[in-house]
């Protein structure tokens, strides 16, 4: 495994045709840029795993509902005492 040491707004090239750009780096995430053909197949590793996609698909539609939940709750008016 090569690996390599990038600032934001730096690339690496694979091959002739693949780039992939340091967009953002966080206290706990990288965000990558991937420029590449688009016959080329790009995809997350845990995605091929079906069971971890199950488990991905799971974990978004609860934290959607949670941010649904809260977005309600922000909007409800608010009572105050006479």
């Amino acid at each position: 495994m090569l690996v390599l040491s990038r600032k934001p707004g730096e690339r690496i090239l694979i091959g002739d045709n693949v780039a992939v750009t340091i967009v953002r780096i966080g206290p706990n995430s990288v965000r990558l840029g991937i420029d590449a053909p688009r016959d080329m197949n790009i995809v997350r590793e845990e995605l091929t795993d079906p069971g971890m996609a199950v488990l991905l698909a799971e974990h978004n539609a609860a934290f959607a509902a949670n941010a649904a939940n809260a977005a309600n709750a922000a909007a409800a008016p608010t009572t105050t005492p006479s």
